[in-house]
């Protein structure tokens, strides 16, 4: 019996159950002027008729939201979107105390929003980001076809951020590397670095077998995996040779110690996951949450006047005390 037969067969059943209701006492009885003498039967025949589901004037009085580009309040509960960067690689840089501070360098390339998500249309407040610039020819026509109907440029990555209903932003508003300040800390995800098929001392870093005495061709085995005959198996969750990396992995609480807004570069203290070339997704840390007066809310608004060309980096806050020169 296929699908469409159990399912009349069930609604059927339902209907002979149930016992009628007159049309007077059932406000859902009614559907553009037609009664039926049960509110299933009217559910049963509603689902072959060719009536619109809401009425095209129910749908002309819903207000759409208006999101207007302005600067706000953040509170404890509020949530900003995150920007997506390509990893350029790391370096060294040495602050202002002398000491060497390895640093990640990320380039925030044009982010725009590419699509406003609501509570009302999709059930969720959220914001997708888009990043860099891709030719059509290289795109799927779905693809050409979501940023025809949003009204925005073609970008290489989309990335969706759930935001709260204050963090919404207006379609295409550009978001650039002052959307962080210097001295936060936020969290990064990537796809880590794959490395292939390994064997459990470089995956695991087990330590291995002998290394001249007592040992036959079996000095970077695993060694014994199981028992005898009892259990008589391998239980699951043993760690063995495989695929090591190219694996989506989150670093928490990386610091920012520098931006460059001309160039929309950020020094990031530490090491960030992927490599060189891949794209991160940066966002405000969950456990070291930043100061809220501090971070621009919803996002960074430049003055109508301002030249970003000519911005120089803005460097975190490093204290006033020489940490070499602290007693201990």
């Amino acid at each position: 019996m296929s699908a469409l037969s159990r399912g009349l067969v069930l609604r059927l059943r339902l209907l002979s159950l149930n016992p009628t209701v007159s049309a007077s006492s059932s406000p859902a009885s009614t559907t553009s002027g037609t009664s039926y003498s049960s509110p299933l039967l009217h559910h049963f025949l509603r689902r072959f008729s060719s009536e619109a589901l809401v009425d095209a004037s129910e749908i002309a009085d819903e207000g759409t939201r208006v999101i207007e580009p302005k600067p706000g309040v953040m509170t404890p509960n509020s949530k900003r979107t995150g920007l997506i960067a390509v990893k350029c690689g790391m370096t060294a840089l040495w602050d202002k105390w002398g000491a060497r501070v390895p640093i990640s360098v990320l380039w925030v390339d044009d982010n725009i929003v590419s699509q406003v998500k609501t509570i009302e249309k999709e059930g969720i407040f959220a914001l997708q980001i888009g990043c860099g610039q891709k030719k059509e020819k290289h795109l799927t026509k779905p693809e050409v076809g979501h940023f025809r109907a949003q009204g925005v440029p073609l970008k290489r990555k989309l990335r969706e951020f759930p935001v709260t209903e204050d963090g919404l932003l207006p379609l295409g508003t550009s978001l650039g590397v002052r959307h962080f300040v210097p001295g936060q800390y936020v969290d990064i995800t990537g796809i880590t670095k794959g490395k292939g098929v390994q064997g459990v001392m470089k995956k695991y870093g087990f330590k291995g077998g002998p290394a001249s005495h007592g040992a036959s061709k079996s000095h970077r085995s695993p060694g014994s995996t199981g028992q005898r005959d009892a259990p008589g198996k391998v239980f699951k969750g043993r760690k063995m040779a495989g695929r090591m990396g190219g694996k989506q992995r989150t670093v928490k609480n990386v610091w920012v110690y520098k931006i460059d807004p001309a160039r929309n570069l950020m020094w990031l203290k530490g090491q960030v996951p992927g490599a060189t070339g891949n794209f991160v997704f940066i966002k405000d840390s969950v456990y070291k949450k930043p100061d809220t007066s501090l971070l621009p809310f919803p996002t960074y608004f430049p003055e109508e006047d301002e030249d970003t060309e000519e911005l120089e980096p803005l460097v975190a806050d490093l204290g006033e005390v020489d940490p070499f020169m602290v007693a201990d």
